[in-house]
Parts: C-alpha cells; structure tokens; sequence
C-alpha cells in the first residue's frame, strides 16, 4: 500500500504522524507492526513513536500513539502538541479538543517561544497522585517521596498524567544510572506489571528544572512531555518550586515550558508549553508482509523549521 506520512517533533522527540482522520486504514495488530518496524532506529525512518490522527465522536480528532515496541501509550505530551497543531492546521482553528486513551485535552497555539518556531501549549488532564491508579502494588494513599525495590539510593514519587510515572529529585543525572533503573523497572513485573516512566528531575533554580525520562516501550529520549509535567508537578508537591507558577523545563532537546496548578481541593491542571515542529513528509510503499521493500518517495522538507529550532537548541542551553 502507499501511505503519506510527516516526521515531527516536540523538544526533539520525534515521530511519524499518520492521518486516519476520514477513515481508519490500520487494524490495532497492523498499527503494532507499523510501529515496531518503522519507529526502528536501525530503519530508514526511526521514531519515538507513531501518532495515529483520528476522528472523534467527543472532541475535534483523536490521539493515538503507539511506542516502539508496539505497546499504546495512555498519553503523550510532545506528540499532543505535534498533533494538536496538525489538527489545527487541518480543521482551521487556533484551539482543538483532542480525544486521548483516557481523556481530552485542550490545545492551542501560542507565541512562538523563538523566531520561527511553532509553538503550542496543551493542557493535560486526569492527573492523578493515588498510588491505586498506577500500576504499583501498594495501598491507596499517596506514594510521595519514598523508596523502591528499583534503587536504593533514590526516593521516588509516584504521578498518574494519565500514563505512569515516578519521579526522582536528584542533584546530578547520570544516563548509565537512569537507564539500569528504567530496565529493572519495567522488568519489576511483579511490582510493575505495567511498566512505567522513570524520571530524573534537577532542581536548577526557584523556577527552572532539568528533566531526562526513561520511557516505558522506548528507553531514554530526548525528552518526554508528560514525564516533564509529572516532574514540575513533584517538584512543586515537594517545595523545590511553587504551584502556579510558569517554570522553564529544560531537556537534552531544547526547552519547554511548564505550569502545575493546584486547586483548594487538591485537585491538579497541568499545562505544557514548547514547539510543534514539522521536519518533513515522505510517501512510502509497503506490503505487511514483506517491509523489506519498504520504497520512499520525498515530498516535502521544511527547512526552515528545521533551522529555526537548531537556532533554539543554542538560545535554550541551561
């Protein structure tokens, strides 16, 4: 079959985006198999993810992400705004509902953070601190600040954004550690059967973090949009920073920006602000049965996108 898809990113974590919007081409088994062969950095593609662009009977379109290893994600917050601006685009709007596995979330364009590059803000929602809405066998009170089997050096909190994560506060990130702690525990079945998304959080200053995530079905990323939503929000749970207030997030991709608000009942909005940047749009020609002949066709590259946010990654070092 031929298929047309774009390579996108949000603070360097990159996917491919397929449009299903007037139809669904893929079975689930199908989009399993796309995913695990073209998100494959050994391919000629490679990607973080595949972002499936849908229509919805609840919001403006529908999110569906599949991981590498062809697991779906519950949420994704670099590819929400990657998708959100697609959406835009396509339906001639500045704000979209977006229909996720567990909920909707708002998107909407914004100032770009830096010349010539997109820029939008999604609000993640179904935020969750009960420890019986993760995929850990523990009771039902808040897990903030404690240890597990996992490491013995680092204390962890656990955050439902609404896919997993724990996060640690940590004065130095080190990948060697961050990733034997992110495999031992998405090998932890009997803990967390699930799996889940380690964090490591540096505090930097009263209103700047540094984030690096090791992510359930893909390992370490340039980043992770929720995985930096559920470290501000930690950060602001344990004192580092405070609640309300706009922080800059820093990652190895570049710079977002985040917000966590906390309301008088203890309930949590989370909002996350950074590009949506188009790379570029191929054709490609395969058959399910054989991806060795997997023919691609270039169609659009934009340039200027691409350059624009090289300019950023140097304006956004910490």
């Amino acid at each position: 079959m031929e298929l047309k898809i774009l390579k996108c990113h949000g603070s360097s974590n990159n996917f491919i985006l397929i449009d299903e919007y007037q139809q669904n081409l893929f079975s689930d088994q199908q989009r399993l198999t796309l995913s695990k062969f073209l998100c494959n950095r050994n391919s000629t593609l490679g990607a973080d993810g595949i972002l499936f662009y849908q229509n919805s009977q609840n919001a403006d379109a529908k999110m569906r992400m599949f991981n590498p290893d062809g697991t779906e994600a519950e949420m994704c917050g670099n590819g929400l705004r990657c998708l959100g601006r697609y959406a835009c685009e396509q339906l001639k709007k500045d704000t979209v509902a977006i229909e996720t596995l567990k909920s909707i979330s708002q998107v909407k364009k914004e100032n770009n953070i830096y010349f010539g590059v997109e820029t939008y803000q999604a609000e993640l929602n179904n935020i969750s601190l009960q420890a019986s809405s993760l995929p850990i066998l523990i009771d039902e009170t808040r897990f903030i600040a404690q240890f597990l089997p996992i490491s013995k050096q680092r204390t962890f909190t656990a955050v439902s954004m609404p896919n997993p994560h724990l996060v640690a506060i940590v004065d130095d990130i080190y990948d060697d550690e961050l990733e034997q702690v992110g495999q031992l525990a998405n090998k932890s079945v009997k803990l967390l059967p699930n799996g889940i998304n380690i964090n490591f959080c540096k505090i930097l200053d009263d209103d700047s973090i540094y984030v690096r995530t090791y992510e359930r079905g893909v390992g370490l990323t340039a980043s992770c949009g929720s995985g930096m939503l559920a470290s501000t929000l930690v950060a602001c749970l344990l004192k580092n920073i405070a609640f309300n207030k706009r922080i800059k997030v820093f990652n190895q991709g570049g710079l977002v920006y985040c917000q966590a608000i906390e309301s008088l009942d203890k309930q949590y909005k989370v909002f996350l602000t950074g590009n949506a940047t188009f790379a570029f749009t191929q054709l490609i020609e395969f058959k399910f049965s054989d991806f060795s002949n997997l023919i691609q066709y270039c169609d659009e590259i934009f340039v200027e996108e691409i350059q624009n946010y090289g300019g950023f990654i140097e304006f956004s070092k910490p």
